[in-house]
């Protein structure tokens, strides 16, 4: 871990990345692409020194409350965050100002912030989009080791739909010649139907290789699936976007599912929900 110095934390979209790098593993992982320039080893955390004091005065310039979202670059709950409850304070501030929030994790360590997503749920829209991608647990380990199974996110999607907190799951990446099967699919769309999600995130079945991640996924491939690296480069070559040659039937299954059960599929609509603020009728009666 090292602290570098920041003059925002808030993007002109209002995405707040507190980190950069990440300590799950992932491998394939794109925010190690050498295109985001991380100038430094990617496991060594970058934390943005003052980063919540910039926060707060990035959200009183606000003319009128939004949607601020984080976890696209950086997973705002790896491990180092149980230590420094940056995010945890981070979300106190939105609470505070009547922000909404819409956080992609990967993790169940979410769960230690049910009490301020709760109330800034009550008062505007908190969302939480969950990544799933491999619904074998043993698989899970290999390609996502250091953060939460998919079984427990969708343990923690179900506390979340108990609270009625709406949920999100983003359906990539869907490995070519890994996870890309029809069963797999299933068993994550049965996931998604018994936690009640809102909405599944997908645009395509496949992965993204460009210089930095595909260096790291390729040595993590040929120490956990023998021979695949090489299925990989006869497939794909320097390829950025890996389709799955089951692309077209996995999207038929997927769409077909998620008209049956009315789950927004489609990512304009999705997105569309993710930006929208919205004001609790409780408290504009307020005013």
């Amino acid at each position: 871990m090292h602290y570098a110095s920041y003059k925002t934390i808030l993007s002109p979209n209002n995405n707040m990345n507190l980190f950069r790098g990440c300590t799950h593993g992932c491998i394939y992982c794109d925010s190690r692409s050498e295109c985001y320039q991380i100038n430094h080893p990617f496991e060594d955390i970058e934390v943005k020194d003052n980063a919540l004091e910039i926060l707060e005065g990035q959200l009183l310039r606000k003319r009128k409350p939004c949607m601020i979202t984080t976890g696209a670059m950086t997973d705002p709950y790896i491990q180092l965050e149980e230590r420094l409850n940056i995010t945890r304070h981070s979300l106190a501030l939105i609470e505070k100002y009547g922000f909404g929030v819409s956080i992609q994790t990967k993790s169940n360590r979410i769960l230690r912030d049910l009490d301020l997503l709760k109330q800034i749920n009550q008062k505007t829209k908190a969302v939480i989009q969950m990544t799933l991608t491999t619904y074998d647990e043993e698989l899970c380990k290999i390609l996502e080791p250091y953060v939460s199974t998919t079984y427990e996110r969708y343990q923690t999607l179900k506390i979340f739909q108990q609270e009625q907190i709406p949920t999100i799951v983003w359906l990539s990446p869907i490995l070519p010649f890994i996870n890309d099967s029809e069963e797999n699919l299933a068993g994550i769309l049965d996931y998604c139907l018994k936690a009640g999600v809102k909405g599944i995130m997908c645009f395509g079945f496949g992965m993204t290789l460009r210089e930095g991640n595909r260096e790291y996924f390729y040595q993590k491939l040929d120490r956990h699936l023998p021979g695949m690296k090489e299925k990989y480069q006869q497939a794909f070559g320097n390829q950025y976007v890996c389709n799955s040659p089951n692309n077209s039937q996995l999207m038929k299954q997927f769409i077909t599912f998620c008209q049956k059960h009315q789950i927004m599929w489609r990512t304009d609509d999705i997105f569309g929900y993710l930006k929208k603020f919205e004001q609790r009728e409780q408290q504009l009666k307020l005013f």
